[in-house]
């Protein structure tokens, strides 16, 4: 950069400033970026299969309604509760760990000169929590942490496509479910005719056009909400890296020799005793 600007003119760090600020703390991303990764893609995965457990369950009720068995239609409603179940397990832990990504990826943003975050650290959990925040506050913070950690100023187009993509999964997925419940208590719980049996036909075969959209949406969201950890993962490693002092602690310097001591010098030899005339020596 030119001596006369006094900031980058791409990510706005003033002039001779360190990569990370001294003194204030930063946290590792990576790791909890890569479990928030395969969380992600199983919750995507599972979805599907949540969507393709519906076109499942429209089978068995016709061979159901074919065969007069209502046991296989008791068979169709478990497979899909099963799969929902496991679904809604994995995408709690899957919410947790990018809560735990994004507060962390928010908190590094402080120790960047030239970083301007619109929201405190807090909001990077309390956004996805507080009723109609979570539609705008979420994705305003992953925007400033991406334009902070990848040295810009635009907010790159991955951070709209994720956040448009998720609010037609999590709001289209809310609509088909409570849609499917209502439609589920009309049913007899026991068909006892080809009405009662096509009755079971037409709600998983509604249940699969419901679900078509969300599922496109959750898939999108998920690849882009992957692409966005990790590349700010990485950028957030490297720069904390790149100033990190070579030691981890005080540098440990060449010992000291000092001189030997001199040779120890032998005793001197007794001196024999003077003799005085007239006196017996000493025995």
């Amino acid at each position: 950069m030119s001596p006369e600007n006094h900031y980058c003119p791409r990510c706005f760090t003033p002039l001779g400033q360190p990569a990370v600020t001294p003194g204030l703390p930063t946290y590792r991303v990576r790791g909890i970026g890569l479990a928030a990764n395969v969380a992600v893609g199983a919750t995507a995965v599972l979805y599907l299969a949540v969507a393709l457990s519906s076109l499942v369950g429209m089978v068995l009720a016709r061979r159901a309604m074919a065969n007069d068995d209502p046991d296989l239609i008791l068979g169709a409603s478990i497979t899909v509760a099963v799969v929902a179940l496991v679904m809604t397990v994995v995408h709690l832990t899957a919410a947790v760990l990018v809560i735990i990504w994004t507060w962390r990826a928010r908190k590094n943003t402080d120790a960047f000169p030239g970083a301007e975050p619109a929201f405190r650290p807090g909001w990077a959990i309390a956004g996805w929590l507080v009723p109609f925040a979570n539609f705008v506050v979420p994705a305003r913070v992953v925007a400033g942490v991406a334009r902070d950690s990848l040295w810009r100023r635009a907010t790159p187009p991955l951070v709209a496509v994720w956040w448009c993509s998720w609010l037609v999964f999590s709001v289209g997925e809310r609509l088909a479910s409570r849609a499917d419940d209502r439609a589920y208590e009309k049913l007899a719980e026991i068909p006892l005719n080809d009405g009662g049996y096509q009755a079971y036909v037409d709600l998983y075969q509604d249940s699969l056009r419901r679900t078509t959209l969300p599922a496109l949406g959750c898939v999108i969201a998920a690849v882009t909400l992957i692409l966005l950890i990790q590349r700010i993962s990485a950028a957030q490693e490297a720069r904390i890296a790149g100033a990190t002092p070579h030691w981890l602690t005080a540098p440990v310097w060449p010992a000291q020799t000092w001189p030997a001591a001199p040779p120890a010098q032998p005793a001197p030899a007794a001196q024999p005793a003077l003799e005085v005339p007239g006196v017996a020596p000493a025995s």
